[in-house]
């Protein structure tokens, strides 16, 4: 690789497509750009003063989930009136979306500067683009001295870029099967690398358990002596309802009478278990001090996309016919996709579907309805499965339809075809639904 930088000081535009071209991108080319090991991150933040020191965080990772709950937890810090950083991967449309304080994106200039400011070292050390990221985002927290920062991991966690930090809390939303040609091939090795986030004495949140992932985290926390809380043991989403766009969440709590009615702008049903999650990690967070009482955390769940800029989860961008983005990609999050679908009022079901190659795509094509209509397509990146192969593939499991060069042709045909009381659908890469135009 080559790690030469054009002479001069870059515009943004060119630094932007230096961090792209000339790192290894996981996005873009996948487990060869991912580094097994902390040494350049710690390389970096050692080189920029340790910036990863001077603000508090929360740390969170999962298998599904852990965008949302990022997300919905800078919106709670963001009304209770705190400077709130917010690190996620990958972006939707512009790379500044990876790194927010108070829900504004990294400035242009800062992301110059930095870049200027690393050079020697990239050089050096060839790190990954995910490595910069995460040493750029810990600068910009303490540039910007963000009170606390909720910090998303890329992949895994243990060996994530982000697991330098030494939380607040960490986080844990779920365990399912994604990413095991680098996490392990079962759930209890992919548990004990996203455990590898837990930390001497720092409490612990997990989201959901199954039997055999819980055993993981209560050894893993026991020998950290670090407090575990499971989510879904403490409270239960009860009964739900949509209206308005909004999904509205009764929420039964342990040792508690009175159940809780939260109305959250996410829709998707799949939120019912992150809210849980949420809630347990601010009740957690109350005990240390930081203000989220539940006046903040209702306000701030009813406006999470306008705090935060969120977008692709259950994303609805048209009525008559409904279109909806969703940026479910692996076998649990189709599960949940296909729920939602079959609990959404629609004559036909039109699904555009693009998937990355490293992903089980047997094992999501398996799970969609035969009844739906396809069009698969794909994303600009050299990791998607091409529309051709995913056809062929799609046929063997009974699904029917016809492939596109890309995701805009595919839903415009399915627009100008569809009638006003159809659902459409697409999904199966955060890649192929960044791709979407005026998103």
């Amino acid at each position: 690789m080559s790690s030469s930088l054009p002479a001069g000081i870059m515009n943004y535009e060119q630094t932007v497509e230096y961090l792209f071209t000339k790192l290894p991108l996981f996005s873009r080319i996948g487990a060869a750009a991912y580094k097994a090991d902390l040494n350049n991150t710690i390389r970096l933040c050692e080189f920029l003063g340790n910036p990863q020191t001077r603000f508090k965080s929360v740390h969170i990772a999962g298998t599904n989930g852990k965008g949302s709950v990022s997300h919905m937890l800078a919106a709670i810090f963001q009304t209770a009136g705190y400077k709130t950083g917010l690190y996620t991967s990958p972006h939707l449309k512009d790379f500044r979306e990876r790194i927010k304080v108070n829900g504004e994106m990294i400035s242009k200039k800062f992301i110059i500067d930095f870049t200027e400011k690393i050079r020697p070292l990239i050089a050096e050390t060839e790190p990954s683009f995910f490595e910069i990221t995460v040493a750029m985002a810990f600068d910009y927290f303490k540039e910007q001295k963000a009170d606390i920062a909720i910090i998303e991991t890329g992949l895994g966690g243990r060996l994530d870029s982000t697991n330098i930090i030494v939380p607040e809390l960490s986080v844990i939303t779920n365990i399912g099967m994604d990413h095991m040609n680098i996490l392990g091939d079962s759930l209890e090795k992919i548990a004990g690398e996203k455990a590898g986030i837990i930390k001497d004495e720092v409490p612990v949140v997990v989201g959901e358990v199954l039997p055999e992932t819980q055993p993981v985290f209560e050894t893993t926390a026991k020998e950290k002596n670090a407090a575990l809380f499971i989510a879904s043991q403490k409270r239960q989403a009860v009964d739900w309802k949509w209206k308005n766009h909004e999904l509205i969440v009764e929420v039964a709590e342990e040792h508690a009478t009175d159940h809780k009615i939260y109305h959250l702008d996410l829709p998707g049903i799949y939120q019912r278990k992150n809210l849980l999650t949420v809630l347990e990690a601010c009740y957690q967070l109350k005990r240390k001090g930081w203000k989220s009482g539940d006046e903040i955390i209702h306000k701030a769940l009813k406006n999470v996309k306008k705090l935060t800029g969120l977008h692709g989860r259950w994303d609805i961008i048209n009525q008559h016919p409904t279109i909806v983005l969703d940026v479910a990609h692996n076998e649990d999050g189709m599960k949940q996709l296909v729920e939602q679908a079959e609990v959404t009022d629609h004559h036909e079901l039109h699904i555009i579907l693009g998937i990355v190659k490293d992903k089980e795509v047997d094992g999501v094509l398996a799970l969609l309805p035969k009844t739906a209509q396809y069009y698969f397509t794909q994303a600009h990146i050299p990791r998607a499965l091409d529309a051709k192969s995913l056809l062929r593939k799609a046929e063997s499991y009974g699904l029917k339809g016809k492939k596109f060069d890309d995701v805009n042709t595919a839903l415009k045909e399915v627009k100008a075809m569809a009638d006003k009381d159809d659902l459409i659908i697409v999904c199966g890469s955060i890649f192929l639904v960044g791709e979407v135009e005026n998103l």
